[in-house]
């Protein structure tokens, strides 16, 4: 390895302070109310569904999970908390992740049979979509326990309200992504549990290698009533779906496992045999931790995101060493760009330290070519409330050089690593590469917030918008009933703004504590480094 030749960044934060300790309160009230939700999620269905599991000789999806792994191998979770306030437990009856199986990095997608028996709906099929993307994007083996009794038929939000309807032709992508991955030569492995029907029963269907738990795996188009009113036949489970009969006679099994244990046992096997290797680098770097404490990141950040701070004082504790070589410091200061290394892989850092003023988005644009030119991972750290507006910026040229950004941003292709620690408002967030714009990973700090402006922002301009109304129409405007809209229009917008909200929709990977970003971005650069990390050929027409 090599050595890193840049200077450390000198922190300026000041951790005995009263702002900083109240941040750091607030900060932990936060996370404590994520671990609360946390441990919802991984109760499911609650006690008695887990009993009934346990009765029949079957493991929580968790365990399942657990054995799967490594020993003290970690797991990144994936949108853990989705469907937080939903019709559905948290969670959204399915775990998602990338983990470390007989050595080869993978994403797993399971059912949680204790919420709805497995069934599938919104927001589990959105997680779904997500780990298969994963495992394209990265190029890692995919992985699903599967144990789920359809699609959720029930009259309620989501895909189920779908069922039935002309809406239902736009259903089954899943299907068609799980035997991409094969073509692309990604190892789809599929362990079955226990149901598996209808468009259940493609899971496995489609998957490069099947693994059939005994007396337990139910695998069929149509269970014995749906066969008895299509046909009239009389039938067993067992002769339909059961996992001896697709292991002796259709051939849909290759491996039939004896329980939950062995079934995961067998998949580890699955995975030693697959000769798999990283097409990507190893790190380059020495690894050497932060010369400052991870958890002086939690008292960084005032809770209403009104109070500026430093993004460096970020980049200076997720760096290897703290070691920060900065690109064009004297030039757009409000977008900070420069080199680092995270656990050894070298990268390029871009976060905000301001509105993004013409002069910075052609900075970044810059920035963004180079590291592409030198194939290098970018990592975006987003507080941004959006492009400065005005006679003088637009004069500047304010939408053509953030288009430039935009452009650079949009045909990079280097992996892109996104946290968002404050706020993504507007353009601001396409341009420091939001969710849609081909990251690889998207992480949200607690304290993030989401939206097309601030919420005192577009209150505002609402009431501009009644008081322009009520003057051409001549009528007089009621200052007090416009004052209590303001009011209620901005803590609506807050609230629908919060980190919670957004990660409950699968807008992102899942929000983290922020002492663990430095670790969750070194997992991250691991995982891309499945792939060959290779810059983009070129870039689409900018306006000079």
């Amino acid at each position: 390895m090599y050595k890193l030749e840049s200077q450390p960044f000198i922190s300026k934060l000041q951790t005995g302070t009263d702002d900083f300790k109240k941040n750091k309160s607030s900060m932990l009230g936060m996370l404590d109310e994520i671990d609360t939700l946390l441990d919802e999620a991984e109760a499911g269905g609650g006690p008695d569904h887990h009993k009934r599991l346990a009765a029949r000789g079957k493991l929580p999806v968790r365990e399942r999970i657990f054995h799967f792994l490594d020993s003290d191998s970690p797991f990144l979770e994936i949108s853990s908390l989705a469907g937080y306030k939903s019709d559905y437990p948290v969670g959204g009856g399915a775990v998602a992740g990338v983990g470390v199986s007989a050595g080869v990095e993978c994403i797993v997608f399971a059912n949680d049979p204790t919420v709805l028996a497995g069934a599938m709906h919104f927001y589990s099929v959105k997680k779904w979509m997500r780990a298969m993307q994963i495992a394209r994007d990265c190029r890692i083996p995919f992985i699903q326990f599967v144990e789920s009794a359809g699609g959720d038929l029930r009259p309620r939000g989501g895909m189920s309200s779908a069922v039935g309807t002309t809406h239902f032709a736009e259903s089954g992508r899943q299907f068609y992504e799980i035997t991409e991955l094969s073509k692309l030569n990604i190892p789809t492995v599929t362990v079955v549990f226990g149901t598996a029907t209808a468009g259940g029963a493609y899971q496995p269907g489609m998957s490069d290698y099947n693994i059939f738990v005994k007396d337990q795996a139910d695998v069929a188009l149509g269970g014995p009533p749906l066969v008895m009113m299509a046909t009239g036949e009389v039938s067993s489970r067992e002769d339909i779906g059961g996992a001896k009969m697709h292991a002796e006679k259709s051939g849909l099994a290759e491996y039939l496992a004896d329980d939950d244990l062995d079934g995961v046992r067998i998949a580890r096997e699955v995975m030693s045999h697959l000769n798999w290797d990283k097409e990507g680098k190893l790190p380059r770097f020495q690894i050497k931790p932060p010369l400052y404490k991870q958890a002086d990141l939690l008292g960084l950040i005032e809770p209403s995101l009104k109070t500026p701070f430093d993004i460096k004082e970020i980049i200076g504790r997720i760096a290897d060493g703290s070691q920060f070589e900065e690109f064009k410091p004297l030039f757009g200061p409000t977008v900070v760009c420069g080199f680092i290394s995270i656990h050894g892989y070298p990268v390029g850092v871009l976060g905000n330290n301001g509105m993004l003023f013409p002069d910075a988005s052609q900075k970044a644009a810059h920035f963004i070519q180079l590291c592409n030119k030198r194939n290098l991972p970018l990592v975006f750290l987003q507080n941004i409330t959006g492009f400065m507006i005005g006679k003088e910026y637009e004069q500047d040229g304010s939408i053509k050089k953030g288009s430039q950004l935009v452009n650079a941003v949009s045909n990079s292709d280097v992996p892109h690593l996104t946290v968002i620690v404050g706020n993504s408002y507007g353009a601001g967030t396409y341009a420091m590469s939001g969710r849609e714009f081909g990251n690889s990973f998207t992480f949200l700090w607690p304290t993030a917030k989401i939206a097309v402006m601030g919420g005192e922002v577009i209150a505002g301009v609402m009431s501009l918008v009644r008081r322009g109304q009520a003057a051409r129409k001549g009528l007089k405007f009621n200052e007090k009933a416009d004052a209590e809209i303001v009011k209620n229009q901005q803590i609506g917008h807050d609230k629908g703004s919060v980190a919670l909200k957004a990660t409950s929709v699968l807008s992102d990977d899942g929000i983290i504590d922020p002492r663990d970003t430095r670790e969750i971005l070194g997992m991250c650069l691991s995982i891309v480094n499945n792939k060959e990390v290779k810059g983009s050929d070129g870039f689409g027409v900018f306006r000079l």
